[in-house]
């Protein structure tokens, strides 16, 4: 699987990118709640509320190898509010991601 939209930046593994993504979007299919861009630079996903820890270590490694994402992680009413942030340079990234949410 390629990833065309992983920046040069992500320390990570090539051969283990794919993984990464794959948790990504198991994280996703099973447990978000709803997607709200707040520009184009942030995107906030309401998740379920027995993912938080879930979330906290996917967000946690993503940041050792892409430091450019800045993970707020927040507990709401019904869920875990995790809010997405990048740099200008990387809204291509977030973009990529954004792709890979469920409809």
């Amino acid at each position: 699987m390629t990833i065309e939209w992983v920046p040069e930046a992500c320390a990570l593994p090539t051969a283990e990118r794919p993984l990464r993504v794959a948790e990504f979007d198991e994280l996703f299919a099973k447990d978000l709640r709803s997607v709200s861009r707040v520009g184009p630079q942030t995107l906030e996903l309401v998740l379920a509320t027995e993912s938080r820890s879930t979330v906290a270590d996917l967000t946690a490694r993503e940041n050792e190898c892409c430091s450019f994402f800045t993970f707020g992680i927040a507990d709401v009413v019904g869920g875990v509010l995790l809010r997405i942030s990048v740099p200008p340079a990387y809204i291509a990234v977030l973009d990529g991601l954004s792709d890979r949410l469920p409809a």
